[in-house]
């Protein structure tokens, strides 16, 4: 049965993904290296996903703002080790105007900036800084803030959505009297994502805490929610930190306390980007194409008139027109259900093709017998093909549109479901030894990226010791993805270092 796809994942992940992206109208490339523009049925999933999960973070008791996109190169100056993490990744401006020379635009030697501006890589320092300002008195907090926001960290391997040059992210950054306050906003925010992930993007996650060698530079604690790609790989969907005091001792943002003193701030700061969308295409992406949750899918029913340029055609439009309206009336995940009639004067087959390709949830395709029969015929994306081709199924109009927010309800669950199974399968444990670690990843061969991950008992080595087993991770092209919130009743040895294990890690390859 062939796919409507060129490619299969099975032939080649990571051309099959960027075919999704091309073939699903996502995104393009801009012409300016690793920036993408984002058209608009991508921008109808980010803006759905954006909703989401702004109406959480206001209902968890944030604030949008906004902050400069230029930050004095002089505010990271002050936190070397912040510096130190994102220094390779920084564009700086460090002129403010152009002028011809030699027949070419070129940067004015006269014009140059006093103090070089850094295009922001994350806003730690500049919110910081305002919140010096902003942070006198215990009265004063918390400070809790949201910004949706563009960034630019200079990646040298990019891929649309997974990895950019410039990507949209949200950046959460809040300040508290203590240490306790902020360590519970920074695990309220990592389940915060861990719902985004699961209930929203149908996209199962395993939360846990980082290792201080994979920790957010100069952050005390740092935790992560992780999914797995149906190549096997870890997608990193979501990062919330504890800064401690870090970041406030070196913006200086103190206050007087109960008793009269001053003391400084506890901050957290917390993040996901358009990279979730990559996720969701490669959590639930088949060879047909996208496959979309209906929770983020800008379209949930894609209505497709079968015209043949015939008189009945305006029937069958008129038909159409009315269905849509009708379950724009009726309500799934508490909102109106979002219908869209697919107008465009193109044959009926390619536009049912192009939608399976956007992963659109249910696809309608209505001709003058449906009309007739009061009828509508349409397949669910998730169970796109059967034994003997097409999945269609027909319904009355009235049992349709009675069953609609139960059909999206389920291929929301299936999805879910689906991917669970996978994570699930493909976690192993019983990875006793470093040998035995090696062993199992070398032998994948040419399939080496299907192997999933393992979970494997950890010492929480230091110095030294650690360096040479992030050498030894290395050589195996893996990374120690979290130490899972879950853990289990009793822990044998460290496979790295021999000595009784204090937690299990996640250990893979990853995006």
């Amino acid at each position: 049965m062939e796919n409507a796809l060129p490619v299969t994942r099975r032939q080649n992940f990571p051309q099959w993904y960027q075919t999704v992206v091309d073939q699903a109208d996502l995104a393009e490339e801009s012409g300016v290296r690793g920036c993408m523009v984002i058209k608009p049925w991508g921008w109808g999933i980010w803006e759905r996903i954006q909703q989401q999960l702004d109406r959480m973070i206001k209902e968890t008791g944030h604030e949008n703002c906004y902050f400069p996109l230029l930050i004095p190169l002089s505010y990271f100056q002050k936190e070397a080790e912040h510096v130190d993490g994102f220094a390779k990744e920084m564009a700086v401006v460090t002129h403010h105007r152009l002028k011809a020379i030699d027949g070419k635009l070129q940067p004015d030697p006269e014009a140059a900036l006093e103090e070089p501006l850094v295009i922001r890589p994350t806003s730690e320092t500049i919110i910081g800084s305002a919140m010096q300002r902003w942070v006198k008195s215990y009265r004063d907090l918390p400070v809790m803030l949201n910004q949706w926001a563009n960034v630019m960290r200079w990646e040298m391997r990019t891929r649309m959505f997974l990895r950019t040059a410039e990507f949209l992210w949200q950046e959460g950054h809040t300040a508290h009297a203590g240490r306790d306050e902020a360590m519970e906003e920074t695990m309220r925010m990592l389940e915060v994502y861990r719902i985004l992930a699961e209930d929203v993007l149908a996209m199962p996650v395993v939360a846990g805490e980082k290792p201080p060698h994979e920790r957010f530079p100069g952050a005390d604690n740092t935790f992560s929610i992780e999914a797995m790609m149906q190549d096997g790989k870890a997608l990193q969907a979501g990062t919330s930190h504890y800064l401690g005091t870090h970041f406030a001792q070196a913006q200086d943002i103190r206050y007087q306390d109960e008793n009269g003193g001053l003391v400084h701030a506890h901050t957290t700061s917390w993040g996901v980007s358009t990279r979730l969308i990559g996720g969701v295409i490669m959590t639930h992406g088949d060879d047909d194409g996208l496959q979309l949750p209906p929770r983020i899918a800008p379209h949930q029913v894609v209505i497709v008139p079968m015209l043949r340029d015939k008189p009945e055609d305006a029937d069958v439009l008129a038909y159409c027109q009315d269905l849509a309206k009708a379950l724009r009336q009726v309500s799934a995940f508490g909102e109106p259900v979002r219908a869209h009639v697919d107008v465009r004067k193109t044959k009926a087959v390619n536009k049912r093709w192009a939608w399976v390709k956007r992963g659109a949830p249910i696809v309608c395709e209505i001709g003058p017998r449906d009309v007739t029969g009061g009828n509508v015929s349409f397949l669910r994306r998730d169970a796109l093909r059967g034994e003997k081709g097409m999945n269609m199924q027909a319904r009355t109009r009235e049992a349709f549109l009675a069953d609609i927010a139960g059909l999206l309800t389920g291929i929301q669950q299936s999805l879910f479901d689906r991917a669970k199974s996978f994570l699930d399968a493909n976690i192993t444990g019983g990875i006793d030894s470093l040998d035995a670690l090696t062993t199992y990843f070398a032998e994948a061969g040419e399939e080496e990226s299907f192997r999933g991950w393992v979970r494997v008992a950890w010492a929480k080595p230091e110095g030294e010791e650690l360096a040479r087993i992030e050498q030894t991770l290395k050589a195996l092209k893996l990374t120690v993805r979290n130490a899972p919130l879950v853990q289990p009743p009793s822990l044998g040895s460290c496979i790295f270092t021999c000595r009784p294990a204090v937690e299990e890690i996640i250990v893979g390859r990853a995006y």
